[in-house]
Formats: structure tokens, C-alpha cells, sequence
């Protein structure tokens, strides 16, 4: 087995226990792990993705679907006792049925309800933490998806389940009426030094009832607060062997729009009596297609990586070489170990590595939990931007989604009231 994370950021702080759900390639467990929270137990159902947990991971409990085990299991699997505390459950639901770009039907998709299975998990189980990690999407997804079609005024009213924002209220409610203190905000990774701007909603639940603080951040993207400047394409590819790279290939006809541009362009940057060659029929489509024939740029963070780095409308072409990332330039990007092996076909590689959640994300979680435990102050950073967005915190998400909140700001905000 590859000896494949840093050591404990603080070696003589407690070693938690984390049961980990939904796994994937175990982006977000190795940056647990680094902050010194042990993963006792993973739960994965994708074939080449469990095959990859085996192949670095082979003594690790490893669970399928979810839905087939119950809480004395789950227990008896991890090696814990019937009162035996877990610290930390984790996990990242499958997202798609939250997508803006699928059709989000919500917890009226399969994938959707076995988010309501990991949460009632969560209760029965009674970890001290729980750590849920998800898209954006999220923030507005409806409880029930009404289709567009028929939100005319020839239909009825959307009804209050069918509203913005009600799956995540249904979710928060849930922990809340278990005891749990919840907050939850979306957070870029790049301000915790991951070489890459993806955006993933973190919510963080306290069994005590308290409402634990927003992650504390490393790093802002020209060095403000006094934080390091974000990590670039160029600082995580330093020292990459350029040998040995696997990856997809661009077809000719895009290839030969490739040799003209340079590092940070895109198609705007060909020369104009180009442009309409060179995108086609999605020429005339909306919006600014930036994707399109993308090189990423040394200097800055990547953009976030996808499942498929050559699909055309969300390149991600290598700053200089006439190719997509290779699969070991995706592992830097998303800060997992070079020798952290990923199985399956290549196609297979690219989707789990595409998914995986940056380390340093984990790691700034894992460091917020232990700091709880050890009531170590850490460093806050008032009206910290944690993302492009506006309203994404639990406070003003509230706010804006269901209407300002009775209880005083500094208690735990209840949305029992609201549907």
C-alpha cells in the first residue's frame, strides 16, 4: 500500500474515526486523513472506483450500495461496538439529481433518495460530526421538480414543495429535528490551496446542537487578508514527470484550431473568420462559451474538472501540448497522491478523479472538527468571499430563499416554520 498521505497537520491533537459514504477515489477521506481523522470504513458502489479504493486501500472495510446495510452492520463492519462513538461521517451523495444541468427531479430521482437514506443514517448512527458534500445545485433545488412547461399560467400555482430551495430545507430540517447544529456554506476550493476553482456546498453538523463555524480559509485569490495568493496550473504541475502521461486525444479538425492559440485562450482568441468554422452549429447558441477550445493557464488555478476533459464545450487542454489534461495532471489538480493508483479504462479514470473532491477541502474540514474537539480558536476572516456567489451561506440562503428569520442572528437558526 502506498504511504500516500502528508502526516497529521498537528500530531499531538486527538485521532478521530470517520465512516465514509458515497467514497469515490477518496479525495475528501486523504485530506481527513491528513488533518489526522482515520477513515475506518468506505461505501462505493462504482465498480473501477471500489477496484481503485482495493488497490491503495486493501485492508479497508469497503461497503456497496448503502441502502443494504443496516446501523449494527455498518457498526460491526467499521470494527466499532454498539456504544462506541463515531466521530465523523462523511459523504458526498450523488449529485445529479441537483444539477442545474440535468433535469432535476430531486428526491423524486433514485439517486435523490438515497441522499434521504444517507441522512437518516446519519441519525440513527449519531455520529458526534457528519460532513455532507455536494453541488451547487443544492441551493435551489426543489423538493419536487414541476417542469418548465408547466409553470404557465395555465397551470396551478408551483406548490410550496415545488419551490427553490425546498430539498435542502428538507434535508436541514431532518438533522435539525434530530438535535444537530447545522451550517453550511459554498466554499471554492482554490481558497483552501487546491490549484483548482470548483465550488462544492459543505454543510457541517454538530450532535451537541451547535452550529458550528464556516471553514477557515488558506488562501484568497490575490493574497488579501494576509493569505497565501491561490496555488496555480503551473505550481501543481512543477516536477511532473512529462513521460508516461495517459490521455484522451483531440480529433484533427479541433487540433488544427488547438496550434493557434496559447496558454489562457480560448476560441475568441483564433482569429475572428475562424470563430464560426470553428464552433459550427453552437456558433449561434447563447452565452460565452468559453469552454470551448479552452487551454488552461499557468497562472491561474483550473477551472473545474469535469468527467471528460474533451468534450467540446468544457475543454481542458494542456496550457502548451496539443492534448486534453492527462490523467496524472488531473491527480495534481485535485491533489491526489502521484502513486495513488486510479483502475479502470481510461474513460473511468478521468469520471472518478472528475468527481473527486479536492484535498485540501478535506483537510480544512478535518482541521475545523479537531479545533471544535480542542477548543482551539482558528483564524476568522469577516466577509470573506468563499465563492463568486452571493447568498450561499446557511444565514443569508435563509434569508433570501424563505424570508428574514424571527430568532436572534447569533442563535442556531430553526426553519422549522418554513416549507
Amino acid at each position: 500500500m502506498p504511504d500516500s498521505c502528508l502526516p497529521p497537520d498537528a500530531p499531538n491533537q486527538p485521532t478521530l474515526n470517520a465512516l465514509s459514504f458515497f467514497s469515490g477515489c477518496m479525495g475528501l477521506d486523504l485530506g481527513l486523513e491528513q488533518a489526522g481523522i482515520k477513515t475506518k470504513l468506505v461505501c462505493e458502489v462504482d465498480p473501477a472506483t471500489r477496484q481503485t479504493i482495493q488497490t491503495n486501500r486493501p485492508g479497508l472495510p469497503l461497503l456497496g450500495d448503502l441502502r443494504d446495510y443496516s446501523a449494527a452492520v455498518i457498526r460491526e463492519q467499521a470494527d466499532l461496538g454498539v456504544s462506541e462513538t463515531i466521530d465523523v461521517i462523511v459523504g458526498g451523495p450523488p449529485c445529479q439529481a441537483f444539477s442545474s444541468a440535468g433535469k432535476r427531479r430531486g428526491f423524486n430521482d433514485e439517486r435523490g433518495n438515497v441522499f434521504l437514506t444517507f441522512i437518516d443514517l446519519i441519525i440513527e448512527l449519531r455520529p458526534r460530526f457528519a460532513v455532507i458534500e455536494n453541488v451547487r445545485g443544492l441551493l435551489s433545488a426543489p423538493l419536487k421538480h414541476r417542469p418548465h412547461k408547466q409553470r404557465s399560467r395555465a397551470f396551478s400555482p408551483r406548490s410550496s414543495i415545488e419551490k427553490r430551495g425546498g430539498a435542502l430545507l428538507a434535508i436541514l430540517r431532518r438533522l435539525q429535528a434530530a438535535g444537530y447544529g447545522v451550517s453550511f456554506n459554498l466554499y471554492n476550493a482554490a481558497n483552501f490551496g487546491a490549484p483548482q476553482q470548483r465550488e462544492r456546498v459543505i454543510i457541517l453538523c454538530d450532535r451537541t446542537g451547535k452550529k458550528l463555524p464556516y471553514l477557515t480559509p488558506t488562501h484568497s485569490e490575490h493574497g488579501d487578508y494576509g493569505l497565501s495568493p491561490w496555488r496555480t496550473v503551473r505550481d501543481a504541475l512543477a516536477g511532473l514527470s512529462e513521460v508516461d502521461h495517459h490521455f484522451v486525444k483531440f480529433p484533427e479538425k479541433r487540433l488544427k484550431y488547438y496550434r493557434l492559440l496559447k496558454s489562457g485562450q480560448h476560441w475568441r482568441d483564433l482569429p475572428v473568420e475562424l470563430h464560426q468554422e470553428a464552433l459550427g452549429a453552437s456558433y449561434y447558441a447563447g452565452g460565452g462559451k468559453t469552454g470551448f477550445y479552452r487551454r488552461l493557464a499557468w497562472d491561474k488555478p483550473a477551472p473545474t474538472l469535469v468527467t471528460h476533459p474533451a468534450m467540446p464545450a468544457t475543454d481542458l487542454a494542456h496550457p502548451e501540448a496539443n492534448r486534453p489534461l492527462s490523467i496524472e495532471e488531473y491527480k495534481r489538480l485535485q491533489e491526489l497522491p502521484d502513486d495513488w493508483a486510479i483502475a479502470g479504462k481510461l474513460l473511468d479514470q478521468y469520471r472518478q478523479v472528475g468527481n473527486a473532491v479536492p484535498c485540501s477541502l478535506g483537510r480544512a474540514i478535518g482541521r475545523l472538527l479537531l479545533a471544535q474537539l480542542t477548543d482551539q480558536a482558528l483564524p476568522t476572516y469577516p466577509d470573506f468571499p468563499y465563492s463568486r456567489y452571493h447568498n450561499t451561506d446557511d444565514v443569508s440562503w435563509t434569508r433570501k430563499t424563505f424570508g428574514e428569520l424571527t430568532e436572534h442572528k447569533t442563535q442556531q437558526r430553526s426553519l422549522k416554520n418554513f416549507v
